[in-house]
């Protein structure tokens, strides 16, 4: 029997093709499919349909996935068992995370930790997509809103949600509004994804507003509309934690502070495994005395 071997192939369906895995194990592609042609020898069984267009597992391949997967996982766990008490974290920790959590919440953390535990590599996904954690090797993800994937195991963080800033250059030349439905005479700078013609507010009795705005810049990046709000080009609506310390240099002012979007959930995510790793465990021990504070649930 050749672990390795089997390793492999499991990673290949995981991926969901040769290509992927090979960039995953660090191995040329050529090697991967050798391992995996050479265990269908071994097995005498095809495991894999392999076509120009897609990868097709056979019955035998999916069951042989199937005990092979658990037995891996299986070992995994006996490792991380043995291993958890025994000497520091070691190694390195694939992460994953929106982009502006990336660049605003996470740097103090990623210093801390390696300050703590130097025999550790960070290795940073950025993405607005969603990462499959198994597929794509990822041991840990910081994902905000509704939990889609049942399969996988979520730890909360805290809270975020966005409020309605400005400029006090802004303020100074076109006034402060005192209602929501005073942004309609206003300037407003929309973030895409909450919605390019209105804005949805809540205020403490939970009783919520839709705004439909007439903006002149819609953009997908928060930081770029952040950064015309703080240039005086009008009102935006940004998470808090974003506006931290714009907010204690007076840069940037929070207007109707008592209206605000609806609160998100912020969770750790990493699939199901019976032993956490000493480098993952103590990532998240970091992290969530670091950002306790920064997304923690206030009342308006």
């Amino acid at each position: 029997m050749d672990l390795n071997e089997i390793m492999i192939f499991v990673k290949v369906v995981q991926a969901g093709s040769f290509n992927q895995a090979a960039k995953l194990l660090g191995m040329p592609n050529s090697t991967v499919s050798a391992k995996v042609s050479a265990l269908e020898k071994r097995l005498g069984v095809t495991l894999l349909h392999r076509t120009t267009r897609k990868l097709q597992i056979t019955q035998a391949g999916q069951a042989f996935f199937n005990r092979s997967l658990t037995a891996l996982q299986e070992l995994q766990g006996a490792e991380a068992e043995v291993t958890l008490n025994q000497g520091e974290p070691q190694g390195i920790l694939r992460l994953t995370a929106p982009s502006v959590f990336g660049s605003t919440l996470l740097p103090e953390v990623i210093s801390q930790y390696l300050e703590k535990y130097p025999k550790i590599t960070v290795d940073l996904i950025f993405a607005d997509r969603v990462v499959d954690l198994i597929s794509e090797g990822v041991d840990l993800a910081i994902r905000a809103g509704e939990l889609q994937d049942s399969t996988l195991i979520a730890k909360k963080i805290g809270v975020s949600y966005f409020a309605p800033f400005a400029s006090a250059a802004y303020l100074k030349k076109n006034g402060t509004p005192i209602h929501p439905k005073d942004l309609r005479s206003h300037k407003c700078l929309q973030f895409a994804p909450l919605g390019r013609d209105k804005w949805e507010l809540v205020n403490k009795n939970k009783n919520k507003i839709s705004v439909s705005l007439v903006g002149k810049v819609i953009a997908d990046d928060l930081h770029v509309i952040k950064d015309f709000a703080l240039n005086g080009e009008g009102i935006a609506l940004l998470p808090t934690f974003l506006c931290e310390m714009e907010t204690k240099k007076n840069r940037l002012v929070r207007i109707l502070p008592e209206w605000r979007s609806d609160v998100r959930n912020i969770h750790f995510v990493y699939p199901p495994q019976k032993f956490p790793a000493p480098k993952f465990q103590a990532f998240m021990d970091i992290a969530l005395d670091v950002l306790k504070n920064r997304l923690k649930e206030t009342e308006l």
